[in-house]
């Protein structure tokens, strides 16, 4: 396993001892001038001076000077970042000098590597031009502060049973405009680069979004659905440190599950074009992969295993269906997925205008739909891919309908099977599997909240609720 470098006890307390970057006076002028050059640029980040509302090229110039000047600012106090902070000046001087052409970022991407000191709590102080995933499209640039969240107990797990050595759990501490969304990743895949890397180092995912989110959607939900939470879970619903520590080791386990087990010959991991529901067997079984194993960490005494178990559940059953529009959401199929094998094993009853959950029959049966995609992907390294996506077609079926005016549903005599399977996908609807009538009125009456739930963090969520 890769080894990762640790920091001597007395570079850590260096570190730990540090100011906080968002609550130095540098910060608030790096921000702002970040803010000011990300409405100057197109879609590719570069700046087109002949545009409507363009800067004069001086101007331009004279701001990129404020971010630099504010990152050599800021720099001491993130000495672990000096190399990439470096590099990152370098590169804005560059993008500069050569005309704020399409921006070209690999040389800092390069040297920054926060996987390399995974230090509970350590601050980061990040610029980029950057697309954010679900949030901004365009590569425009972002400056982020963050900290990472790296417990001893999470860090024993990772190093002796799930090693993962590029995953980094990280918490906001401040951002600019692209962050004041849903997004709640930071991937080096956004960054503009002249070309990319042969391997990435590193993925971070901001378990504080996510507890928040989680936390306001899953509230909303319970009230609603009238269901009765044991007290176990309800402490932890209301409590988002705990909610933060059980979605920063779903998230690990989850992320390095894309390449582990019986995968298909080509791995989901690499772009390729293939009907939606493929991709939400694929997400939602990383998340059961680490529900099962939550459930095998419970048994063995480890407090943050339940957690995990609920809020996956929660989490994929009352905010994955109804979130973001109906165009090809595989990750709402994967929710409606798990809701609707629950509800026919008899594990989730709506009866009487409220939801039951058997708690104690919940981790088998959940455990027993991660088994059944498991089996469809043992079974792929046989098929061709064609015949792979009509099982997999056939197992999603088997528990909610498909759109009564699909091609893909009559069966393979309803389908041009000469053609290529990539072309076979134009067939899919955007829609192929529609919202229930229990989603549908779901939806209605928690779209405010999720909507509540744009750049929300423990911060924002807390002001909210005292509110």
């Amino acid at each position: 396993m890769t080894e990762i470098l640790v920091q001597s006890g007395v570079e850590g307390a260096v570190l730990s001892a540090a100011g906080r970057v968002v609550d130095h006076p540098a910060w608030p002028v790096l921000k702002d001038a970040v803010e000011t050059i990300r409405p100057w640029q197109s879609a590719d980040g570069s700046i087109d001076f002949e545009a409507d509302g363009a800067p004069a090229k001086g101007i331009a110039e004279l701001t990129v000077d404020r971010v630099i000047s504010a990152v050599e600012e800021l720099s001491p106090l993130v000495p672990h970042d000096a190399a990439y902070h470096r590099a990152l000046v370098a590169d804005l001087r560059r993008w500069a000098e050569t005309g704020f052409q399409v921006p070209d970022f690999l040389d800092s991407l390069l040297a920054f590597q926060p996987a390399a000191h995974r230090e509970d709590g350590l601050q980061h102080l990040v610029v980029f031009p950057m697309y954010t995933q679900n949030g901004n499209p365009d590569r425009n640039f972002e400056a982020v502060v963050l900290r990472m969240v790296w417990p001893d107990w999470l860090a024993e797990l990772e190093r002796t049973r799930y090693d993962n050595p590029l995953f980094c759990g990280i918490t906001f501490e401040d951002f600019t405009a692209g962050y004041d969304t849903n997004s709640a990743v930071l991937f080096p895949e956004t960054i503009a680069v002249r070309e990319a890397p042969e391997r990435f180092s590193w993925g971070g995912i901001f378990c504080d979004r996510e507890a928040a989110r989680f936390r306001r959607v899953t509230e909303a939900a319970v009230d609603l659905l009238g269901l009765e939470l044991p007290d176990d879970i309800r402490q932890m619903v209301a409590d988002q440190d705990r909610c933060e520590q059980a979605f920063v080791l779903w998230d690990m386990v989850h992320d390095r599950t894309h390449s582990h087990g019986d995968l298909p010959f080509d791995p989901f991991m690499i772009k390729q074009r293939q009907p939606f529901w493929m991709y939400g067997l694929e997400e939602l079984r990383c998340d059961l992969t680490a529900f099962k194993e939550a459930v095998k960490l419970e048994a063995e005494g480890v407090p943050q295993a339940r957690d995990v178990q609920y809020a996956v559940l929660f989490d994929r059953m009352f905010r994955f269906p109804v979130t973001g529009d109906r165009v090809k959401n595989y990750d709402g199929l994967g929710g409606q997925l798990l809701f609707a094998y629950l509800h026919k094993h008899d594990v989730v009853r709506w009866t009487d205008n409220q939801l039951r959950i058997d708690w104690e029959r919940a981790p088998e049966i959940t455990n027993q739909l991660c088994g059944e995609i498991e089996d469809l992907y043992r079974a792929g390294i046989d098929r061709p891919k064609l015949v792979h996506w009509f099982a997999a077609y056939d197992l999603v079926s088997t528990y909610l309908a498909p759109h009564p005016g699909s091609r893909w549903a009559k069966g393979p005599d309803a389908l041009d099977t000469s053609l290529p399977p990539r072309k076979l996908v134009d067939e899919v609807l955007p829609d192929e599997f529609p919202l229930s009538m229990f989603y549908e009125a779901l939806s209605k009456k928690l779209k405010h909240v999720i909507a509540s739930t744009k750049g929300i963090t423990a911060t924002s969520g807390a002001e909210k609720a005292a509110a």
